[in-house]
């Protein structure tokens, strides 16, 4: 059993930095090119189960790559950033510094612990699944996603970055859950 994660395509605000949680900003032009390269090498893979974050940019990039039949899970949403979002990381860091969404609370917005349970959640589904699986998501909650893979806590994504239109694999070593492949570029 694998679970192939895809980050989405570009957005604007991917782009200059913005933390992205659920505003619903659509894909670039090169976003959604991006998305449609993806398809060369998910199409070549057979998945029992797949889903997406019900925002645009995840749900679009599954559409392009292929996937139009992707089930909208409300647990793959991105990281609440609550009064962050929509703010850049230096622009936070002005009033809070060395912020990270790893080490400190986002006002407003969702705990670590909070993104863990609901990631906890989606782990639970893919491990019940007979067969491969692939999502579309968000940066930060991938991350997070792999994190809890590894039974390691949310923090431990702060190690794994995670470009736009990329894919990743997590699967087993003697049923030892482990990451296959990261951040792979199309």
């Amino acid at each position: 059993m694998s679970v192939w994660l895809v980050r989405h395509g570009a957005t604007e605000w991917s782009e200059i930095g913005r933390h992205t949680g659920r505003t619903d900003v659509p894909l670039t032009q090169a976003g959604e090119a991006s998305a449609r390269d993806l398809s060369a090498v998910l199409s070549r893979h057979s998945f029992r189960l797949v889903l997406t974050s019900p925002l645009q940019r995840a749900s679009r990039t599954a559409i392009l790559a292929g996937f139009g039949d992707a089930e909208a899970d409300e647990d793959l949403m991105e990281w609440g950033y609550g009064d962050y979002e929509g703010v850049t990381t230096a622009a936070i860091r002005e009033t809070v510094p060395g912020w990270t969404v790893w080490t400190h609370p986002c006002p407003g917005g969702e705990s670590a612990d909070d993104v863990a349970r609901r990631l906890d959640r989606v782990i639970d589904r893919l491990r019940a699944a007979d067969g491969d699986s692939l999502i579309f998501g968000h940066g930060h909650a991938l991350r997070a996603l792999a994190a809890r893979w590894v039974d390691e806590p949310v923090a431990f994504g702060r190690f794994l970055r995670l470009d736009t239109a990329t894919y990743s694999i997590l699967g087993h070593e003697r049923e030892q859950p482990v990451v296959l492949a990261w951040n792979v570029p199309v």
